[in-house]
């Protein structure tokens, strides 16, 4: 066949071709929402229909026979009807495994199907999986934090009440004159400032935590050398360790720089050190060591002699307002202290952790070095 009539062969087929497929196209659209079986027969059904068309012209064109023209078209048809019914089966099998995915998203939990699915469903079953369960981990995480908030309450009211009912006392005795003599009324005035500053003391608490917790914790972080940290905690809180007794110890390493906030890093150590001296007897030490951990870590421990922690407790020290049931326990009575050195630490990208040792606990703090 000369070119040229080759030519006008593949335009008259290509321009019958793509009518069919713009018709095929257009019932796509409109059954858009229909189920995937229908929209692969109406594929099915246009690919038939354009391959038909394209025959037709070129038989005609070609000028052959009635007969060969409709040997072709029942070729034709027949090769169709079998596409058609591939793409139903195929169309039935997604609807099923779509179904199957359906069902697995609706029961609770959610699990990913046993039944082999086409490679898009699997991939879609996985990924459905993996939300699952960051939905089922920020669930619990609001449930804790729920929880937390209904104990910091409960410690709020309770830890609230005493000084204020003192204070309110104490303010109505020099009120109503009920003390007069100098001495009482000094010691009355002595003891209402210390309730103030204890009360000032658990609100700026409460604010620092309301800070970590909604994320607002700004820090202003500049390089410092940890032996410094060390020091001025330990210096902060001589005065307490001295008055219960409790001898301090501690070794530092020199020249381990970090960046950090030097005053946030500051009070957390400080809430340690604090803690392990209140839940330590007389005669007992309280030991704080700062050392390279070796791995491009700072580690800082504070060890104490508080008699040990709860197993059943130690995953809950660090939790808002917790108090273990031993009164001895670093948990218990610690208040808001060891909830905002964890949120000061992991502000820092550090870590935090507590376990039992000898006649105590230990907390250990650990802490990205300053690079070069």
């Amino acid at each position: 066949m000369p070119l040229a009539d080759l030519a006008v062969v593949a335009g008259c087929a290509a321009g019958a071709a793509l009518v069919a497929g713009a018709a095929g196209l257009g019932l796509l659209h409109l059954l858009r929402g229909r189920p995937v079986a229908v929209q692969l027969a109406v594929v099915a059904g246009a690919t038939v229909l354009a391959t038909v068309a394209g025959v037709v012209v070129i038989t005609l064109m070609m000028m052959i026979s009635e007969h060969d023209r409709n040997v072709a078209l029942t070729v034709v048809l027949v090769a169709g009807l079998v596409g058609l019914g591939v793409s139903l089966l195929l169309g039935r099998r997604l609807t099923a495994a779509n179904r199957v995915l359906v069902e697995a998203v609706r029961a609770d939990p959610y699990r990913v199907p046993d039944r082999r699915l086409p490679a898009e469903l699997a991939e879609l079953a996985r990924e459905l999986a993996a939300a699952y369960d960051r939905l089922a981990a920020g669930r619990a995480r609001e449930q804790a934090l729920e929880t937390s908030r209904r104990e910091l309450v409960a410690w709020v009211s309770h830890d609230l009440r005493t000084p204020l009912a003192g204070l309110r006392a104490m303010a109505e005795a020099l009120e109503d004159e009920v003390v007069a003599d100098a001495e009482t009324v000094h010691r009355y005035h002595h003891r209402i400032r210390i309730e103030a500053d204890r009360l000032a003391g658990m609100v700026d608490d409460l604010f620092e935590l309301a800070r970590i917790h909604a994320g607002a914790l700004r820090l202003s972080r500049q390089r410092v050398g940890l032996d410094d940290l060390v020091a001025d905690a330990v210096a902060g809180v001589e005065p307490l360790a001295r008055a219960g007794g409790v001898r301090i110890t501690g070794a530092a390493a020199p020249g381990l720089p970090l960046e950090v906030d030097a005053a946030e890093l500051g009070r957390a150590l400080r809430n340690l050190v604090v803690n392990a001296i209140r839940h330590t007897p007389g005669d007992g030490t309280v030991e704080i060591r700062a050392e390279d951990a070796g791995d491009g870590m700072a580690r800082v421990s504070v060890t104490d002699a508080c008699g040990g922690i709860p197993e059943a407790d130690l995953p809950r020290v660090f939790e808002v307002a917790f108090r273990g049931e031993s009164a001895r326990t670093p948990g218990g009575g610690a208040g808001l202290g060891l909830a905002i050195a964890r949120g000061i630490v992991e502000a820092h990208a550090g870590e935090i952790g507590v376990a039992n040792t000898g006649p105590g606990c230990r907390f250990v703090i650990r802490l990205p070095l300053a690079g070069g």
